[in-house]
């Protein structure tokens, strides 16, 4: 009976998460309610506070989802790829913008992000997990491209926090200008070559090096 209800809430739970996604991608975070989110998963708002504070808990949790989800796929790549942290950087980096592109959640999710969510009022607190998040995730950046410079696939000079920040901000931007105008150009068909043009820069660029300035 136990199982049973813990799989229950669990349920209720993810159609909660999966409402408030789409109210969020169509509507915009300000505009939407705990009771359009209720009324969408069908629950009531006792149910909503039950399992979340308020809709800065719920889209971070939805991030923490997204987030979990790329932690698979990066372990996939590493089985697949082992002692060779280039092609699991490459492999990671076309995945997301590639997933962007063709899955429907992660789509949303980042359309909420860059376009429809005003990091104000209740949002603030959501703001404050996210330069949490950004920070880890420049610190992660560093290690992988370590482990690069280690295998000899990048050059020992390269600055890997100017490279991370550097790395952060062009994925993001790709990801960000095709989500305000998609018919701009196709960004699964050409996630590999704008990837390749990445690393090519880390490979290259004189003005990553360290001790060296333009």
């Amino acid at each position: 009976m136990a199982r049973k209800t813990k799989a229950q809430a669990l349920e209720t739970r993810n159609q909660i998460l999966d409402a408030a996604l789409a109210h969020f991608s169509e509507h915009g975070v300000a505009a939407t309610s705990l009771a359009d989110i209720a009324a969408a998963a069908g629950v009531t708002r006792g149910a909503i506070y039950w399992h979340f504070k308020n809709k800065a808990d719920l889209l971070h949790e939805i991030w923490l989802q997204c987030d979990a989800g790329l932690d698979d796929v990066e372990l996939e790549y590493q089985t697949k790829y082992p002692d060779d942290p280039l092609s699991v950087m490459r492999s990671m980096l076309i995945y997301i913008l590639d997933a962007t592109a063709k899955d429907p959640k992660r789509r949303a999710l980042m359309e909420i992000i860059f376009h429809k969510c005003e990091f104000v009022g209740e949002m603030a607190t959501l703001q404050n997990m996210q330069q949490s998040l950004l920070l880890e995730c420049y610190d992660r950046i560093e290690e992988v491209l370590r482990a690069c410079i280690d295998a000899g696939q990048l050059p020992r000079s390269l600055n890997t926090r100017q490279a991370a920040l550097i790395m952060r901000a062009y994925v993001n931007g790709m990801m960000e200008s095709w989500l305000f105008t998609p018919e701009s150009f196709d960004l699964a068909a050409e996630a590999p070559g704008l990837v390749e043009a990445l690393l090519d820069m880390l490979r290259f660029s004189p003005t990553l090096s360290n001790g060296v300035h333009s």
